[in-house]
């Protein structure tokens, strides 16, 4: 999608009217009657009695009734007394180079004391859909400094790929030093960050801010927060504002984007939220039965256009309620992304961090990002061999449990302690640690390269001798 110019607010005779007619409050919407023309998505001006203001946008319009979703508390609205006044415009961004470095609420207003950004650009936060004509094919890799997203799980530039996580995983570290340690192989090219996060807590928020302004990422990236304090119809807009800034960047300005958005459940829970209060036949789990399309209005803002330099890629982060993959949430994202990576609770036990699981997860652009002129032209062939060792080597890991190690043969056991290695050494590394795609292909050789030729069929007898690190351990 690409985010489009705001209409001109009305004028002359469509001059905006305060109505009195509201007719009930319902947890976070509002029901105003008698009211003509009101379009969806129209932003309104809530006036309470004491003086208060407050924003809100038309949810639905059917025969006179108004359905507002008021942006914050609801607390204190007397029906009576407070008016509404329709503006003639749907919510829009003010975007400007600016915007790097900053730090705003979900809403898009600056919480980080700098001025508000003012431009005579606005953007409506909707989009437009992106015409599949103009849709170019994502290419080229984005280096995470994560060997296991980099080897096995390549990101590629235009691509959508989230992280499915559980609650207590170290989702939020990840994705804090992916903002740190993001980067094109290729530095000329402009590169940045937006960073969107929904429902967190004050701490969380901290954690954040602290990483992004000690290492000085804050300086390439726009940040988007909504607390679990601020109200929770907020998280339905903060995703796309962070996603209008994005298009901004990419489109107008030829930056190569990435944006991190998290909690994705967070934002899913607000839209439960909105629907039950407007009373809609529930879905699976009480869940609207538009979710899908909704997920899918945001996650296919991702992309490359022809004939624009620049390209959004999207790596949103979602906990899976009570580790179902089954969920509404991470299963409806699977349908429409290219992939998933996992983060694993098995993984963080053994203390290894970060504790991603390849063997589920997948990159399904991974191909087009990776090879001779983009990362090695072993590439391939070495996260083919990575896949089936550890797979191979988590069965023996089983059997051995069962039989004991020293009924395995001398090649199974090869394949055990390499399982071992890869979770302790391939996918083991420091927050802090920025691994070049170089460094984590020479770890992952290092752990094939105990293997005799006969057992690594993935890869060609030119690699091999090309890269083998050591020769391999005798099976005698």
């Amino acid at each position: 999608m690409a985010a489009k110019s705001t209409p001109a607010p009305k004028t002359g005779p469509e001059v905006p009217v305060d109505y009195r007619t509201i007719d009930r409050v319902a947890g976070p919407l509002l029901f105003v009657r008698d009211v003509a023309n009101a379009a969806y998505g129209e932003i309104v001006e809530i006036a309470l009695p004491n003086g208060q203001r407050r924003q809100g946008q038309v949810l639905d319009s059917r025969k006179g009734l108004a359905i507002v979703q008021v942006f914050g508390p609801t607390m204190g609205i007397n029906i009576e007394e407070t008016s509404v006044k329709f503006l003639g415009e749907v919510a829009t961004l003010s975007v400007s180079d600016e915007m790097l470095g900053r730090v705003f609420n979900g809403l898009g207003e600056p919480r980080d004391d700098g001025p508000k950004i003012v431009s005579g650009t606005r953007l409506e936060i909707v989009g437009n859909a992106m015409n599949p004509y103009s849709r170019q094919e994502p290419s080229e890799f984005i280096q995470t400094g994560i060997s296991t997203i980099d080897v096995n799980n390549t990101l590629v530039r235009g691509q959508k790929l989230p992280i499915f996580s559980g609650s207590g995983l170290p989702h939020n570290q990840i994705a804090a030093q992916i903002v740190r340690q993001a980067k094109l192989r290729d530095s000329s090219e402009g590169f940045a960050v937006v960073f969107a996060a929904m429902g967190i807590t004050s701490e969380e928020a901290n954690f954040f801010l602290r990483e992004f302004e000690s290492t000085g990422a804050l300086e390439r990236a726009v940040v988007f927060l909504n607390l679990s304090s601020d109200p929770s119809m907020e998280r339905v807009v903060t995703p796309r504002m962070a996603l209008t800034a994005a298009e901004f960047l990419a489109y107008e300005r030829d930056y190569h984007v990435l944006v991190i958005l998290t909690d994705m459940t967070s934002y899913c829970e607000a839209l439960r939220e909105i629907s039950a209060a407007r009373e809609e036949v529930p879905g699976r789990r009480g869940y609207p039965g538009y979710l899908y399309t909704d997920l899918a209005t945001m996650y296919e803002r991702a992309g490359k256009i022809h004939g624009r330099k620049g390209s959004i890629t999207q790596l949103p982060i979602l906990t899976m309620p009570s580790d179902d993959v089954t969920h509404p949430i991470p299963d409806l994202t699977g349908y429409i992304t290219e992939g998933q990576v996992y983060v694993s609770r098995e993984l963080q036990r053994k203390g290894i961090y970060p504790p991603i699981d390849i063997l589920p997860s997948l990159s399904r652009l991974m191909g087009l990002g990776i090879g001779k002129g983009r990362t090695r032209d072993d590439h391939r062939a070495v996260s083919d061999q990575l896949f089936a060792t550890y797979a191979t080597g988590k069965d023996q890991r089983a059997l051995s449990a069962i039989v004991g190690e020293e009924a395995l043969s001398a090649t199974d056991r090869i394949y055990l302690h390499a399982a071992d290695r890869f979770e302790k050494e391939f996918v083991n590394q420091r927050p802090d640690e920025d691994r070049s795609i170089d460094e984590s292909l020479a770890l992952a050789w290092d752990i094939i390269s105990d293997f005799p030729d006969s057992e690594l069929k993935r890869i060609r007898p030119e690699f091999i001798q090309q890269y083998r690190v050591h020769p391999p351990v005798p099976t005698a």
